[in-house]
C-alpha cells in the first residue's frame, strides 16, 4: 500500500497528464487523478499597447464590451476551432498552469477535443496552440466520442449510440459503434448562433441593440424551443436605435421561440439527416436506446421536447451536460491503452 503510494507520489512528480475541452465559449481541463480542476470561458483580455494578457476566464468574460480603448477582451475560439493562434496559446498557458500547482520535471501529456468536422490544417493549429503553451505529447478526440464516453455509453460494442452534442460553436451529432462513427454531422450552429439570433431579433422587432452577453442571459431565462406550460418573460435592457439613449423591454418566451426558430430548425435538420445515413440495424437500436443529449446548448428549455416530436425518439437528457465531453476524454487519458484507438490522430508525425 505504502508503496504504491509512493509511485503515485512520484510518478505526479515527473508529469501530471490533463485532458482539456477547448470549447468556443467555455473551457475544461481535467487533470489525472484529481478530475475536473478547472471550468472558465474562453476569454482573454489584452493589453492594446503590447498586445500582453492581462486576465483570463471569467474576469475577462466580465470585460467584453465594458473594455475602455487601451484593453480589449476578445474570445479566440470560434465555431469550436482557433480564430486567434496567438491568444490561444496565451490563454491555454494560463489555464494550464492554474490547473497544475505542483511543478514537474516533464512537460504534461494532453489530451485535446475537438469538433468531428475539423479540417486536417485545424487539427495542425490545435496541437501546434496546446504544444507551444507546453505540452509533451497531443493526442486529439472528437468531441461526439468523449462525449459518448462521458455520458457512459458503451461505444465499444457492437450497437448503435446516438448523441447531440451542442457546444457553443458547433453542434456535433453522431451514431457511434464498435469504437468508431458511423454517421454523423458536424454543423456550427450552436450557442454562438442562438445569442446572434436573439441579438438580430430585439433589433428588428424593437430597435433595441444589446450586447452578447445580455442575449446569451435572455436565452438562459426565456429562451425556448418548444410551447411551455408557462411562458416567462423578463425585461431587457440596451441602446434604442433610433434615439441612441438607453431604453428597457419587456419580451416573453414565446417571442424567444420565433427568435430561436431558425437555429433551431437547423439543428433538428441536421439530426435528420444523420438518422437518414444511419444504417437499419443500428437505427434499430437508437429506437430502444434513445438519443442522448450533451453541452450547455442541450438546456434550452424544450429542446428534448421538440426532437422528440420530429423524430418519435426518446431523448434522454445526462447529468452533467457541460462537463460530460470533458469527463469522457479524462477517462480516456485515464486509460490510454485501452481508448487509444479512439483518438483522431496522437503525437506528431
Amino acid at each position: 500500500m505504502r508503496f504504491k503510494f509512493l509511485k503515485n507520489s512520484f510518478s505526479k512528480m515527473i508529469t501530471t497528464d490533463i485532458a482539456i475541452d477547448l470549447g468556443t465559449s467555455t473551457t475544461l481541463i481535467y487533470v489525472k487523478g484529481q478530475g475536473i480542476v478547472l471550468n472558465e470561458p474562453s476569454v482573454v483580455a489584452l493589453d492594446n499597447k503590447t498586445n500582453r494578457p492581462i486576465v483570463f476566464g471569467k474576469k475577462a468574460k466580465n470585460m467584453l464590451g465594458k473594455t475602455p480603448d487601451k484593453i480589449r477582451a476578445v474570445r479566440p475560439m470560434k465555431d469550436g476551432v482557433i480564430a486567434d493562434f496567438e491568444v490561444v496559446e496565451h490563454m491555454l498557458r494560463g489555464f494550464i498552469s492554474k490547473s497544475i500547482k505542483r511543478r514537474s520535471l516533464l512537460k504534461p501529456k494532453i489530451i485535446v477535443c475537438v469538433p468531428s468536422g475539423i479540417t486536417a490544417v485545424e487539427m495542425r493549429a490545435v496541437r501546434d496552440s496546446v504544444e507551444h503553451a507546453g505540452a509533451r505529447d497531443v493526442y486529439l478526440v472528437s468531441e461526439p466520442i468523449s462525449a459518448s464516453i462521458g455520458v457512459g455509453l458503451p461505444v465499444e460494442e457492437a450497437s448503435g449510440n446516438m448523441i447531440i452534442d451542442i457546444g457553443g460553436g458547433t453542434t456535433e451529432i453522431a451514431v457511434i459503434s464498435l469504437s468508431g462513427i458511423v454517421s454523423n454531422s458536424s454543423i456550427r450552429v450552436a450557442g454562438d448562433e442562438m445569442d446572434n439570433a436573439i441579438v438580430l431579433y430585439i433589433k428588428k422587432k424593437y430597435n433595441l441593440l444589446i450586447g452578447d452577453q445580455t442575449a446569451e442571459m435572455v436565452k438562459i431565462n426565456i429562451g425556448s424551443a418548444y410551447s411551455l406550460e408557462d411562458e416567462t418573460s423578463m425585461s431587457v435592457k440596451g441602446v434604442d436605435l433610433v434615439k441612441g439613449i438607453p431604453k428597457t423591454i419587456d419580451t416573453n418566451s414565446k417571442e424567444m421561440r420565433e427568435a430561436l426558430k431558425e437555429p433551431v430548425s437547423m439543428i433538428v435538420e441536421a439530426l435528420k439527416l444523420t438518422l437518414e445515413k444511419t444504417p437499419p440495424e443500428l437505427a434499430s437500436d437508437i429506437v430502444d436506446r434513445g438519443i442522448y443529449m450533451a453541452g450547455g446548448g442541450s438546456l434550452l428549455h424544450g429542446l428534448g421536447d421538440l426532437i422528440k416530436a420530429e423524430t418519435d425518439l426518446v431523448i434522454k437528457s445526462v447529468n452533467d451536460p457541460i462537463e460530460c465531453v470533458v469527463l469522457g476524454a479524462g477517462k480516456i487519458l485515464d486509460n490510454l491503452s485501452k481508448y487509444e484507438k479512439l483518438l483522431m490522430k496522437s503525437k506528431r508525425e
